[in-house]
């Protein structure tokens, strides 16, 4: 069994009344963008941990997780009552194979598809040099319930400023319309096209990586869609076109 090792919430944002980020100091595990590392807090007599994705660069010394408060759970709603100097722990080392390693030396463009806090290992992602260097266009399709459930506007709006012309960021807002976001769920808009002429791209198999992190029916049902265009999972035995993510 991993040790825990201590560390304290070194800033706290709120960025509605139920999903939130913390930035911690700690002496955190080496860790490439998109993986995840296992947090916990003291309930009662008895430490709870959960795996959170990393939303910060490997480069920066504070590790940074995004949450949700869910209904009912063990760990959320203790997350969203720390502050600034309280203790946090985390355990082990980082893991997860959400990583740029993992996708193809041939992809040209990177759909990065994600709701709710899913985003968060894309954020990781975005702020490395890597994706940049690599790849022609990067495209970030973000769904929500809200639009205030969506967080990190001004990251991402940096990106778009700082890679005009090959960055296309696309919000998804389900429960209410908002003014420049799809009003549908992300896989409707890729069976339809709609997604791809908003962007101006086409998801071919040829040159196409898909990248899905968030609601386990998102995801199941992206892969559909993308199966019958002819795309399948990555493994690392047999190269494909679709990276998701296990939290174990």
């Amino acid at each position: 069994m991993s040790e825990w090792r201590s560390g304290r919430v070194a800033r706290k944002t709120m960025w509605n009344k139920t999903h939130f980020s913390l930035a911690i100091d700690i002496d955190g595990p080496d860790f490439t963008a998109g993986q995840f590392v296992r947090i916990g807090v003291d309930v009662a007599d008895e430490r709870v941990g959960r795996p959170y994705s990393l939303v910060n660069p490997p480069h920066e010394r504070q590790l940074e997780i995004f949450f949700n408060i869910v209904p009912d759970g063990p760990l959320s709603s203790r997350l969203a009552m720390l502050e600034a100097g309280d203790e946090i722990w985390l355990n082990g080392a980082a893991k997860g194979l959400l990583t740029l390693e993992q996708v193809p030396a041939e992809t040209r463009v990177l759909w990065m598809l994600a709701t709710g806090t899913g985003v968060g290992p894309f954020l990781s992602i975005l702020q490395t040099d890597e994706p940049w260097r690599r790849f022609d266009q990067v495209v970030l399709g973000y769904g929500v319930r809200y639009a205030d459930n969506q967080g990190y506007g001004p990251l991402i709006r940096r990106l778009r400023v700082e890679h005009p012309g090959k960055f296309h960021f696309v919000p998804f807002v389900t429960g209410e319309r908002v003014e420049g976001a799809f009003d549908c769920r992300i896989p409707s808009a890729i069976a339809d096209g709609r997604l791809e002429r908003h962007v101006d791209i086409t998801l071919d198999p040829a040159d196409s990586h898909v990248m899905l992190c968030g609601h386990s029916g998102m995801i199941s049902d992206v892969v559909d869609v993308l199966r019958a265009r002819g795309m399948r999972r990555h493994s690392r035995r047999e190269p494909g076109h679709i990276s998701t993510e296990k939290y174990h």
